[in-house]
């Protein structure tokens, strides 16, 4: 009997998952495994910046995550086998134990992610990942991944020259292959226990993404609930006008965390928004949701294009001066004590939440590069720590594109913080609501 592994990553959903099902298809036994010293899961270390302690906000809502995607396997009659350690280690473990001929799973275009391949496949363990995380498929671009446009704009027009359609969602599969018989020898993570370590927190009301609330927490049935409802609602219609708010639940549409886990696919989002367009009737709206969603498209792209040199300091840059890294200056920004009340606001709301409005993630990360002079990739890797919704190619683009060392031809964007302060928080509101953790 075949017997495959699934190995989720991020990819934490049953609807529209094509490698899942793939494997679902092919395997007479399926053992779905999540692996929590993965690249994409939760893990403290130190880094060239420091140790870096993940937020408990991001680990609660990733165990959260984990425990809705087990349920649904349980209710298929499967199960998720949550293991820790690395891949690396795990995995060739597991497939000799339970005799499997393969591993599937998704691609990963990051640095981190992709090495975690090449060390499966380096001890012989036969990896199968398909990639699945953007709107369109490679293969459909009107240029080649390697010919990407070498800007957004022409990226976008690019696209809608070509009028090409995403592939319609794919749903669920109906049934599952059983569980392998044999025992593999590994005792799956207790995640309710997990949670419980991690301590009780009270509910911070100041909050814009409380997402220990049963509406906002993590996992695919969660998600698809808010996808529903937040397209059943007016909001869509005024996300243009409202994109930039600092507070408040209705500012933006609150799916960041679903896609970055990948409890959501960004085909699933799109469609929701078309169905939308189609009741609603065209509006600025939906048209700048899709926007969003061509920017998440370009970043990963740009990843399977560049690779590496998207983690490097220069960046896609020929030569940059050298940064002179100040830890000092960094530490202070991290717990908000920089002095500059709007930047030590968001960095407050940040540590207290694991949120922050997408105005203010490009407000502090430009104040750390070009008024405290440190190192971009330290901001990212704080973002990575911090954020419930982090995303390992949205992070790096966006930290990139504000420090100018992407595609963008303006070289950097250089927020004036005062001036931000003034358009964003006039009355001053956002600044005294988080004037401390």
């Amino acid at each position: 009997m075949n017997t495959l592994i699934y190995w989720f990553r991020n990819d934490l959903r049953l609807h529209d998952n094509p490698a899942f099902s793939q494997a679902a298809a092919q395997a007479g036994t399926l053992l779905p495994v999540y692996c929590l010293g993965s690249a994409s899961a939760i893990h403290n270390g130190e880094t060239r910046w420091g140790v870096m302690q993940l937020s408990m906000h991001r680990q609660r809502v990733l165990f959260d995550s984990l425990i809705d995607l087990d349920a649904q396997l349980r209710a298929m009659d499967s199960a998720l086998t949550v293991v820790n350690g690395p891949p690396a280690d795990i995995l060739p473990k597991l497939a000799r134990a339970v005799d499997a001929t393969a591993i599937h799973c998704e691609t990963i275009a990051a640095t981190h992610e992709k090495s975690e391949l090449e060390h499966l496949q380096q001890v012989g363990v036969q990896v199968i990942s398909s990639w699945q995380s953007t709107l369109f498929e490679p293969e459909a671009l009107p240029f080649k991944v390697q010919d990407l446009p070498a800007v957004y704009t022409q990226f976008r027009r690019a696209l809608t020259h070509a009028n090409i359609q995403a592939a319609a969602p794919l749903l669920a599969p109906i049934k599952l292959p059983p569980l392998p018989t044999t025992a593999h020898g590994y005792a799956t993570v207790n995640l309710a226990k997990q949670l419980s370590k991690l301590g009780d927190s009270s509910p911070e009301p100041r909050t814009s993404l409380p997402y220990w609330q049963a509406e906002f927490a993590g996992g695919e049935r969660a998600g698809l609930s808010h996808l529903t409802r937040y397209f059943a609602s007016t909001l869509p219609r005024h996300y243009k006008a409202t994109r930039n708010g600092l507070t408040g639940t209705g500012f933006s549409s609150k799916l960041s965390g679903w896609l970055a886990s990948g409890a959501l696919s960004v085909r699933q989002v799109a469609q929701a928004i078309h169905q939308y367009a189609q009741q609603e009737g065209p509006n600025e709206g939906t048209e700048w949701l899709l926007l969003e969603l061509l920017w998440r498209d370009y970043f990963r792209l740009l990843h399977l294009q560049y690779g590496d040199k998207l983690f490097r300091y220069r960046g896609l840059r020929d030569k940059v001066p050298p940064v002179h890294h100040d830890p000092a200056l960094f530490t202070r920004w991290c717990l908000g004590r920089t002095q500059e009340p709007l930047v030590d606001a968001a960095m407050h709301e940040l540590l207290a939440t694991g949120y922050l409005s997408n105005r203010l993630r490009q407000v502090v990360a430009s104040y750390l590069i070009h008024e405290l002079g440190c190192d971009w990739r330290a901001g990212a890797a704080w973002f990575e720590a911090q954020l419930v919704d982090y995303d390992v190619y949205n992070n790096q683009g966006n930290w990139l594109y504000i420090a100018g060392m992407g595609t963008d031809p303006r070289g950097g964007r250089h927020f004036n913080v005062p001036k931000q302060a003034l358009d964003h928080d006039p009355d001053q509101s956002y600044q005294r609501l988080w004037q401390t953790v």
